[in-house]
């Protein structure tokens, strides 16, 4: 395949999704532009999986071994400020967290796939609906992914433009944490300000909650390991010169294991009950979980790192990356098959002054690094399955 033909086609994939960004389970056209390419590629297609998902099959020779990859469709429900020719089209969408980008870098392995044919086995393409509110993962799963289209092992990857671009970094365990959702309802006796007296104060019971939360990851869990609570929100029924009755604290814990996820929920659960008692108040409390962490599998990195060190060269290629507090549904796959996640990066020409974050209104995917997640994911399977 001619590279400078293959670029193009990367560069017009990817500015075709961003400019018709579409977000979670609302991918219906993204999914009939990519199932379309897919088939030209003579892949076997299969769509509405998860809702809005798309797999796509290819099998070559007689082996037995299947990979795996996953690349999410969905945008950002965000209206994009920056004036590009491909900007998007649609009003308050956006390609914001480069999700075009990671479409379009699979694309593009799939191309390559399929013109070499260097491996014995069957690779299986999942496009991923719905990453932005982490459900679609389990959607997919809930619909039979894995009975339907099982595989041995699978790899994802995720743009991070502070990284120097072109750099892939992992790491074997955690690499981004779980998302835990609470709320913690507290009913008190409202009055009027000037008497407090009469009443029950919530709003100091929740304060005197928040403070004590934040001593759970100081004083429960162990400092070798990593977690974060936030409250990051504060309703009430009061107003400036009424004491209310109500108020509801949200927000947001973050950890790499199952044991510390359990740890703080029932922490959390009894400070917030125990101190609503000993105020004479009621007490809410919900623990919900969005997002598995997302935990890498040593053999598949292990795999990863000989693949990226083929691609970009062992300078570029860093085997221990710091973990990332960040969440991603890529965990819930690798909750049932072995598998591995890691970061490119994307720093245009790695200038810092060209360091646009992710979910930003003017972000845009760096193009150049289209070809090294095509060729990396390429790489992995000849690692594999070659012949």
């Amino acid at each position: 395949m001619d590279r400078d033909i293959f670029i193009t086609q990367l560069k017009e994939w990817r500015h075709y999704l961003h400019m018709h960004p579409e977000s979670a389970f609302e991918e219906v056209e993204t999914s009939k532009f990519i199932a379309k390419e897919l088939v030209k590629m003579g892949y076997d297609v299969h769509t509405g999986i998860g809702k809005t998902g798309v797999v796509a099959s290819l099998t070559v020779g007689e082996g037995e071994g299947v990979i795996g990859f996953r690349a999410d469709i969905d945008c950002i429900q965000m209206q994009e400020t920056a004036e590009l020719p491909y900007a998007s089209q649609t009003s308050n969408r956006m390609h914001a967290c480069g999700h075009d980008g990671h479409a379009a870098t699979l694309l593009g392995a799939a191309m390559l796939l399929s013109e070499r044919r260097n491996f014995n086995g069957t690779v299986r393409l999942i496009f991923q609906p719905a990453e932005e509110p982490g459900k679609g993962a389990l959607a997919m799963i809930d619909d039979g992914l894995f009975e339907r289209f099982p595989i041995d092992e699978i790899y994802g990857l995720h743009n991070m433009p502070n990284l120097p671009e072109g750099t892939i970094h992992t790491r074997s365990g955690g690499i981004m944490a779980s998302e835990d959702n609470f709320v913690i309802k507290i009913k008190g006796k409202g009055c009027h300000a000037s008497s407090p007296h009469l009443g029950n104060d919530p709003l100091v019971i929740a304060a005197e909650i928040i403070l004590a939360l934040q001593a759970i990851v100081s004083r429960n869990v162990s400092p070798l390991e990593n977690a974060v609570i936030s409250c990051t929100e504060i309703l009430t029924d009061g107003i400036h010169n009424a004491i209310p009755t109500n108020v509801i604290i949200k927000g947001d814990t973050r950890s790499f294991s199952p044991k510390i996820q359990a740890l703080i929920e029932d922490r959390m659960r009894k400070i917030c009950m125990g101190i609503c008692q000993a105020n004479d108040a009621e007490c809410n409390f919900e623990y919900t979980h969005e997002f598995s962490p997302t935990i890498n599998w040593s053999e598949q990195t292990q795999t990863a790192l000989q693949a990226a060190k083929n691609i970009v060269g062992e300078e570029k290629t860093f085997p221990d990356c710091v973990p990332m507090m960040v969440s991603e549904d890529f965990g819930c796959f690798m909750d049932k098959v072995p598998g591995c996640f890691v970061f490119v990066g994307g720093l245009k020409n790695n200038d810092p002054n060209n360091m646009v974050p992710l979910h930003n209104s003017v972000f845009d995917y760096n193009d150049s690094i289209l070809e090294t997640g095509a060729e990396f994911f390429s790489e992995i399977v000849r690692l594999k399955l070659g012949k």
